[in-house]
């Protein structure tokens, strides 16, 4: 089979899990409290059942990436995983008591760590110009799985049956359901899904300079050197005068190789090989494989302005999910059918919004799409702040400001998701890029448990709730701003690897 076949079964395999993560959300949300009442549970188990699943990804998640990262192969890793989706939406189909239950969400959220080892494959697999659109096309898969997941409940609902000890009904069919997804997409997965060789990648600024780079001497003067070793030992990102004279990081096998792959100076700063030569730690740094050097990675000041956007965005977001369902109950009187159907609107926009972001990637940089989505973000809080923390007037005018708050919100938010996906990715190691997104999805997964739990205490006082995520948008967006000039993919320098191979010598 040809490499371009396997290469395009694997995608769809990756397409099709993430369409199915979205479909479990959306088929078990809207009826586990209803099962949770029926096994005699108190009301704090349905927040306990929601965030048991985000608290397994948290863990699951770096875990998983950081074993993909030693093992550069993925594929035994998400059939592993899926095993854990498989137990646990079986166990919700069981559904014995409301520990059980408990237990089931727990157990299938571990399965969710699957999508690090993706995402690390994802990056390891595209060049950077192409990740943004292809992190959007994934992304978009699981919105279209919570788009088409409330269709699956019209016919679940009518289930009521026995199958051997067990009772299907409306209750647990949807367990049942999940389960059997899940392992149908298991079977795919063994025979559609190829751990590819990656390919030597180039991207633009390497393929400018790639006439530049003949002309170059393969031998530096000392001078030359400790000239270029001086300038490396700047924070910030290279010399106006060097943009646009780069050399490739890619190397290519063999004993003349002159530049690693994996290694390079994020956005100029300063290259410590040297002293973790000197550290009785080094053999476990994060460019070794291990991650105890991880934490100056994660604490560089453009990798922690993402990780706040990832971590802001997501509490919002999951803040205001919360704070929906009471006030159109509240001031429009919805019921299921018509939350339904605003649902299923609301995802036909942000699918529109991820493949908007698509075709945006492959003309403007991610911080500029970053800068966008947060400029709308910033719109949308303060026009609920103004005008939905205490609605009047009449029903058509509330009705019209519901709608302008809720479109801006679900509109704002492709553009941070992609841009911050995508960014994160370059701004960090390409080697643990496993590890890196497990860690980047348990900060999100932090965000959508404490998120709910600070808007469902707070639906009464909207004042409150929506000036926090208003205070935290300004944070963010202050951050970005005095960080802007980092937000970008670290151009690697040919000064930085005969600089780090001169300290090799000296240490």
């Amino acid at each position: 089979m040809e490499q371009r076949t396997k290469r395009r079964l694997t995608n769809i395999t990756i397409g099709l899990l993430f369409l199915f993560s979205g479909i479990e959300y959306a088929v078990i949300l809207p009826t586990i409290w209803a099962y949770l009442q029926t096994l005699d549970a108190e009301p704090y188990f349905l927040g306990l059942g929601l965030s048991a699943f985000s608290f397994s990804g948290l863990i699951a998640s770096p875990i998983f990436g950081h074993v993909s990262d030693r093992l550069q192969r993925t594929k035994a890793i998400i059939l592993f995983a899926n095993l854990f989706e498989i137990a646990g939406n079986f166990m919700y189909f069981m559904g014995y008591s409301k520990w059980l239950l408990l237990g089931s969400r727990l157990v299938a959220g571990i399965g969710t760590g699957a999508g690090a080892c993706i995402f690390g494959y994802l990056t390891r697999s595209t060049t950077t110009e192409e990740r943004a659109t292809v992190f959007a096309v994934v992304m978009a898969a699981r919105q279209a799985g919570l788009l088409i997941g409330p269709g699956f409940n019209l016919f679940l609902r009518l289930c009521n049956f026995n199958l051997g000890p067990f009772k299907v009904n409306k209750y647990t069919s949807p367990g049942l359901f999940m389960c059997l997804m899940w392992i149908i997409l298991q079977v795919i997965i063994i025979f559609m899904y190829y751990d590819l060789p990656l390919v030597p990648k180039r991207n633009s600024q390497q393929r400018l300079i790639s006439a530049v780079e003949e002309e170059e001497p393969l031998v530096q003067d000392d001078d030359d050197v400790n000239h270029a070793a001086a300038e490396n030992n700047r924070y910030g990102s290279i010399k106006e005068d060097e943009k646009s004279h780069v050399p490739p990081t890619n190397e290519m096998d063999g004993e003349n190789s002159t530049v690693d792959d994996y290694h390079y100076i994020p956005n100029g700063h300063i290259d410590e090989d040297c002293k973790a030569n000197d550290n009785p730690f080094h053999n476990f740094s994060a460019t070794k494989g291990g991650y105890f050097s991880a934490t100056k990675e994660y604490l560089r000041e453009e990798v922690v302005v993402v990780l706040t956007a990832q971590f802001i965005t997501l509490f919002n977001q999951t803040a205001l999910e919360t704070m929906v369902t009471p006030i159109t109950q509240k001031y429009f009187h919805f019921g299921e059918l018509e939350n339904s159907l605003m649902y299923c609107i609301c995802g036909v926009e942000v699918i529109a919004g991820f493949f908007l972001v698509r075709w945006l990637s492959t003309r403007f940089t991610d911080r500029v799409i970053l800068a966008v989505g947060l400029v709308i973000c910033n719109i949308s809080c303060i026009w609920c702040l103004i005008f939905l923390a205490n609605p009047k007037g009449s029903f058509a005018i509330l009705l019209s400001e519901f709608v302008v708050g809720v479109f801006l919100q679900i509109l704002g938010l492709p553009f941070v998701a992609v841009s911050q996906v995508s960014l994160f990715s370059k701004v960090t190691a390409e080697k643990t890029q496993g590890f890196s997104q497990g860690f980047r999805r348990s900060i999100g997964g932090l965000a959508t448990i404490l998120g709910p739990m600070w808007a469902g205490g707070l639906t009464n006082n909207l004042y409150i709730m929506l000036g926090v995520m208003m205070g935290l948008l300004t944070l963010l967006t202050i951050m970005m701003i005095l960080s802007y000039s980092y937000l970008v993919e670290p151009p690697p320098t040919q000064h930085s690897t005969v600089n780090r191979r001169s300290m090799d010598d000296d240490c």
